[in-house]
């Protein structure tokens, strides 16, 4: 499967306008026609291969959206100017008044927000819960319920979803599984266990560079059509358009990914287990104790590893701050929110990407206040990386001294 994408990606080749190795950029947001009548049967989408304006479709969005449909084996993907672009587009797509979601209760803490105050606007309620309880998604679906939503590795916490268990349920139900695969991309495939709906921030693993935001969506040709449609379609009319420059650009970072999520995982892993030796409350999905471990094993491509996101809990807020600032001190990373990135990127979530979600419901979850996100970086001496990170957890007071190797 794993094999399957990469090689799928490798296949993807275009030539640029004047025979360039990358397709050319079309710097353009709106297109001449050589007859009125194929401008009335673009609008009305009938004319495949003609474009209209930039933000229904451009060349530089389709290249890239012919890649990502190859990473996920989707029929096809749209892309959009942002994650939240791309969640929003799909759920109002999906749903309207009165309508039903159930949804993980761990997920980015601004789809927490669209989906528990935006969407009350609507009358679109939704039920959060652990999407890792089966009984408890199937007990939630009503009549109205659109969709069951969640993402494959959780943010902030890593919880991971049972995707075929919950496609195999959505089915039954009549209902699509949307699932986000930020965390995951590669490692997991969810349209290949059933998802009908593979979100991504292409912000993150995806692009790889910090250096731009922008969203995808992967489905069916139908669905993602119906997106574009020029008169009700939720992507064409929420008008979160990419620029074709910034297309272009994660085009060609997408060309490194499967290099770069082999590297990530690796450390991660690496470092999960030292810190877990070390008797530091570590959560890792490639770790045996990890409570999804089984699960991740399943559904995972194991050329790819158990991703590049771990947590540690260190106790409480000022021992987080602390060792944060510490470990950016010494050049270990950033304190930063997203992933993704060459270089670590660490955060606590409860007061930053999670701090939408209300601290009640934090504990609720498992959410401590102690809790750091580390998004782990390509750095060639892992080892070094672990014994700088743990120089800077004695001098705070956050390792065990009786617990410390020579």
């Amino acid at each position: 499967m794993s094999k399957k994408a990469t090689n799928d990606l490798q296949d993807l080749q275009y030539f640029g306008e004047y025979g360039g190795v990358n397709p050319s950029i079309s710097d353009s947001s709106t297109y001449t026609f050589l007859s009125a009548k194929t401008m009335f049967d673009t609008f009305e989408g009938n004319t495949e291969g003609c474009y209209l304006y930039s933000r229904h479709s451009s060349p530089s969005n389709l290249y890239l959206g012919e890649a990502l449909a190859a990473l996920e084996g989707t029929e096809t993907a749209n892309v959009t100017a942002s994650g939240m672009g791309a969640i929003s587009a799909v759920i109002m797509e999906l749903c309207g008044a009165n309508d039903h979601i159930v949804s993980s209760r761990t997920v980015y803490g601004g789809t927490y927000a669209l989906m528990k105050n935006f969407l009350k606007k609507f009358n679109i309620q939704t039920h959060f819960l652990d999407i890792t309880d089966l009984k408890a998604v199937k007990a939630a679906i009503t009549p109205k319920t659109k969709m069951i939503y969640c993402e494959s590795v959780s943010n902030p916490l890593l919880e991971v979803a049972d995707l075929a268990a919950l496609a195999r349920l959505a089915k039954e139900h009549h209902i699509p599984l949307v699932v986000d695969n930020t965390f995951s991309p590669l490692s997991i495939s969810p349209a290949k266990l059933g998802a009908s709906v593979v979100i991504h921030s292409l912000t993150k693993f995806i692009n790889g560079t910090s250096d731009c935001v922008a969203g995808a969506i992967c489905g069916s040709k139908d669905f993602c059509l119906s997106l574009k449609d020029v008169n009700s379609g939720a992507g064409m009319l929420l008008g979160s358009t990419l620029d074709s420059l910034r297309a272009a650009s994660i085009l060609k970072n997408m060309r490194t990914l499967h290099l770069r999520m082999k590297k990530h995982s690796q450390n991660a892993l690496y470092l999960a287990q030292r810190f877990q030796e070390d008797g530091l409350r570590v959560m890792y999905p490639g770790l045996p104790s990890h409570p999804g471990h089984l699960i991740m094993e399943d559904q995972m491509n194991r050329d790819y590893g158990f991703g590049g996101l771990l947590t540690l809990d260190v106790g409480s807020l000022e021992k987080a701050n602390a060792l944060m600032e510490r470990m950016q001190d010494k050049k270990l990373g950033y304190l930063a929110v997203s992933l993704g990135f060459y270089k670590t990127l660490f955060s606590a979530p409860g007061s930053s990407t999670s701090s939408e979600i209300p601290l009640e419901e934090q504990k609720e979850m498992g959410l401590g206040e102690g809790l750091i996100r580390f998004s782990i970086g390509l750095d060639d001496d892992i080892e070094r990386t672990y014994q700088m990170m743990r120089d800077c957890m004695r001098q705070l007071h956050i390792l065990d001294s009786e617990k410390q190797r020579s």
